[in-house]
């Protein structure tokens, strides 16, 4: 996590586009859709497409040898499967050749319960997992979920884990304020993890300023709705 040598303005798009993991997870989506939408990150020379497991074959033949990986999710978007279940869908997920990423949701009920040795146990093994198989693991706190003191030491356990991204939200949580990746939490999970350590923010990325100011902060990676992905590149208003 370090801060771009230049002000994210003047980035040339495929500069911005590297940021984004563009997001193709509503379950409901038809195959036909979820195919057009990863043709459209490729084109757009996006990092990843981040998709549910189900589709990595699907999407592997669209991403082969682009610019664009797979990013899977792993016990999405709830996080409260077994550690051998967990472990067991990443090594699924890591089989691809075209994944280099993959996704998971920390248990963020035991985090509200302070159960925070179970969380650092369950996710130094989903690491494990995932390193074993050269993959790069990026654990989602729900942060919408969680107050500030909860954020702050969940944040350092991702870190004291091994993993290799923090981020905050999945995305589909309910029945809370939604804030998603507001600057004020990512510069709060950025004050406790070191600077080695990096940061992915994704939930309410819906506008060029916002994205901007994220990378502008020293934020890693982003996750961006298809619908936003043209509005933040600055195709579209």
């Amino acid at each position: 996590m370090k801060k771009p040598d230049k002000k994210a303005e003047n980035m040339t798009m495929e500069e911005l586009a590297s940021y984004i993991d563009y997001s193709v997870l509503k379950p409901e989506f038809t195959q036909e859709e979820i195919i057009e939408l990863t043709k459209d990150g490729v084109a757009k020379k996006c990092a990843t497409i981040c998709i549910n497991p189900k589709y990595i074959e699907l999407c592997e033949p669209y991403v082969k040898g682009s610019a664009t990986t797979l990013a899977p999710v792993a016990d999405f978007p709830f996080g409260t499967s077994s550690t051998e279940s967990r472990i067991q869908q990443i090594r699924d997920a890591a089989r691809s050749p075209e994944v280099s990423d993959i996704d998971i949701v920390a248990n963020f009920g035991l985090i509200r319960s302070g159960e925070y040795d179970k969380v650092l146990e369950d996710l130094k093994q989903c690491a494990a997992a995932a390193h074993e198989a050269g993959k790069v693991l990026k654990v989602i706190l729900e942060t919408d979920a969680l107050n500030e003191e909860q954020i702050r030491k969940a944040s350092r356990i991702v870190e004291q884990s091994g993993a290799d991204f923090v981020k905050t939200s999945t995305g589909f949580l309910t029945g809370h304020e939604a804030r998603g990746a507001a600057p004020e939490v990512i510069a709060m999970m950025m004050e406790e993890v070191s600077p080695e350590m990096k940061v992915k923010g994704s939930g309410c990325i819906r506008t060029r300023d916002h994205f901007l100011k994220l990378i502008d902060m020293g934020i890693d990676r982003m996750g961006v709705g298809y619908r936003s992905v043209p509005v933040v590149l600055g195709i579209q208003d």
